[in-house]
């Protein structure tokens, strides 16, 4: 009830804990995730390949030794640090132990919130692309200023694309984060979302459960 209103006081009071006393525990767990997520890339980059098997088992051993935290090093955690200021380590236990109580480990391995925001940031990346290409075309010397007297068309694409996906990719980010609130907040407490909201949590519950039947 206290975040049914756009600017609520429970939302405002989330908002001022994220970005004061709790906004070191987010910046933990984007480093910390960072750092995970690059040992994992270069481990799966490393495995196949003969040369790199001594770098490949020494990225597996520190892997292997922080298994007991990494469940912990989630997206998920940030909504507990907003909404209760939890430490990071300390929200990410405490939403993959509410995951695993609702039995809802299925539902964010499976979630597709993040393929489809980056379709859309790889789609508004093609658009400033196709933008800077025409531009290149139009005016050949658009890019003198860099030092490409003639031929810009190339450029500018890649200019654009570039661009245009990484605005998009942070601004869509908010989105992403909006709907790991929803689905932990769900997740919570869903007889207050159908309380405040019935309609919403309805479609909310029919699509789940057509997707993941008997989870939801």
């Amino acid at each position: 009830a206290e975040a049914s209103s756009f600017w609520s006081s429970a939302l405002r009071d989330s908002v001022v804990r994220a970005t004061t006393y709790s906004f070191g525990s987010v910046c933990l767990g984007s480093l910390l995730v960072a750092i995970v997520q690059a040992l994992r890339a270069l481990e799966h980059r490393t495995r196949n390949n003969d040369d790199l098997q001594i770098l490949s088992c020494i990225i597996q051993c520190i892997l292997s030794c922080i298994q007991g935290i990494i469940e912990e090093l989630n997206r998920w955690a940030y909504v507990y640090v907003g909404l209760y200021g939890f430490s990071y380590l300390e929200a990410g236990r405490n939403v993959m132990q509410l995951f695993e109580a609702k039995g809802w480990t299925s539902i964010i391995t499976d979630d597709l919130a993040d393929n489809v925001l980056f379709m859309m940031a790889l789609a508004i990346g093609l658009a400033s692309g196709l933008v800077g290409l025409i531009l290149g075309y139009m005016d050949q010397d658009l890019l003198a200023g860099i030092g490409l007297e003639e031929g810009s068309a190339g450029p500018a694409f890649f200019i654009g694309l570039l661009s245009g996906f990484l605005f998009a990719t942070i601004v869509l980010s908010v989105v992403g984060s909006a709907v790991n609130t929803v689905i932990v907040c769900y997740a919570e407490d869903p007889a207050a979302f159908q309380m405040n909201h019935p309609e919403l949590s309805s479609q909310m519950r029919a699509a789940w459960t057509q997707a993941w039947p008997g989870v939801v």
